[in-house]
């Protein structure tokens, strides 16, 4: 299965993966012609390496030791998740906070507004779906949040009777960023994602995700699965974390490209990600998700985000949301689309390769247990701390 960008290792490609030896642990890789090599002897962790002045040249000036060949390395990754003794791709953050930012295109937000008018049941999207669409009308894409042709259509909804709370943080003047999942609690490329046993109606969000330093610079991206239950999310708002935050309820990978010649946030602005979900029962879903199409700009969320009034030492990895909501019948007419147990979620974009994650429930999937503490000891017991210390 192809991972890679379709240009190869024409860009700067970061990671981390698990490394065997007499301790294994976790290293911040870098993918280069010759395979896989590991940049623990300069860098401890990705934090510490986005975190520095330039980090690319930094990537560039570590000799780094050669751990094994990329074809290794994704062979090896999902297969043998809990063997300590192989070489596998994790996800490519570390301490960063994972935030992430909702309804920032307008497809995306109807669909929200759909989930609350229809209390969470999907039975009832359909019906709801032609009643918000006729009242809404327009293209609220074109619509600049927080502008005076925002609040003009504001007042408009208030008096329809339509105002939503996700229409405040669609076009209104502040967006909505929020906790995505604890750090180090990720899960990479080729591993199980979960959804919560208790969820009827649920789907893969496919995002770019902005690597951003404590700086608030944003150095990289990559991809993502803001895995969302709308169940739980349509019932009520205040059920976000439990919609959002759940065991291996959140994938980034399979790397970090760092902006360098080769790729830049403006690449970011004008790409286009695309899923496909194959399911076992053979059901088969495209979806896409062009950036063009962003209600904010990337840095315009960043700024929301990270800055004087609110700081994030260890930098942050930022979900810039999706205009994917998926309405395809899995089932009966009307019924819409959600996950069924072994569903293959593909996630792909030219220059950032591709995320792919099996779907299992989230009480099945392998609990989570290495945490900070664990993150710490592995490093202390490497002889690594030195480095982080540096840095």
């Amino acid at each position: 299965m192809q991972w890679l960008p379709e240009d190869g290792l024409t860009g700067t490609l970061v990671g981390r993966a698990w490394i065997p030896g007499p301790i294994p642990g976790p290293s911040v890789v870098v993918l280069r012609s010759g395979g896989v090599y590991d940049l623990s002897d300069d860098v401890a962790t990705m934090s510490d390496l986005l975190d520095a002045a330039d980090p690319v040249a930094r990537v560039r000036a570590a000799a780094g030791r050669h751990v094994g060949s990329i074809e290794q390395l994704m062979q090896n990754t999902g297969a043998q998740a809990n063997d300590p003794n192989a070489l596998r791709l994790l996800a490519p953050c570390d301490l960063q906070v994972i935030k992430a930012a909702g309804v920032t295109f307008a497809a995306s937000l109807i669909e929200r507004v759909i989930e609350e008018q229809a209390r969470g049941d999907a039975a009832q999207a359909a019906t709801v779906r032609q009643q918000v669409a006729l009242l809404l009308g327009g293209n609220l894409g074109a619509i600049q949040p927080g502008s005076a042709q925002a609040m003009q259509l504001k007042e408009l909804l208030i008096q329809k009777g339509l105002w939503s709370q996700y229409l405040e943080v669609g076009i209104g003047p502040d967006a909505e960023v929020f906790t995505k999942a604890p750090v180090l609690s990720s899960v990479g490329s080729g591993a199980q994602i979960g959804i919560h046993p208790g969820s009827a109606w649920n789907n893969p969000e496919p995002e770019i995700v902005l690597a951003v330093n404590s700086r608030g610079e944003t150095v990289g991206a990559s991809l993502g699965n803001d895995v969302n239950l709308r169940d739980f999310e349509g019932r009520s708002a205040l059920l976000l974390g439990k919609a959002k935050d759940n065991n291996a309820s959140c994938a980034i990978g399979p790397f970090i490209r760092l902006f360098d010649a080769s790729y830049s946030l403006d690449d970011v602005r004008h790409c286009t990600v695309s899923l496909r979900v194959e399911g076992s029962d053979g059901f088969v879903m495209h979806g896409s998700s062009s950036m063009a199409q962003i209600s904010r700009d990337p840095l315009a969320l960043v700024a929301q985000t990270l800055g004087a009034n609110h700081q994030y030492p260890d930098g942050i990895m930022l979900f810039l949301g999706t205009m994917f909501a998926p309405t395809q019948d899995r089932g009966q007419p009307g019924s819409g689309f959600t996950h069924q147990l072994g569903d293959v979620v593909h996630i792909s974009s030219p220059q950032l390769g591709r995320l792919v994650n099996e779907v299992n429930r989230c009480d099945r999937v392998a609990p989570w247990t290495f945490g900070l503490r664990a993150f710490y000891a592995n490093l202390s017991a490497r002889g690594l701390l030195a480095q982080a210390a540096r840095a």
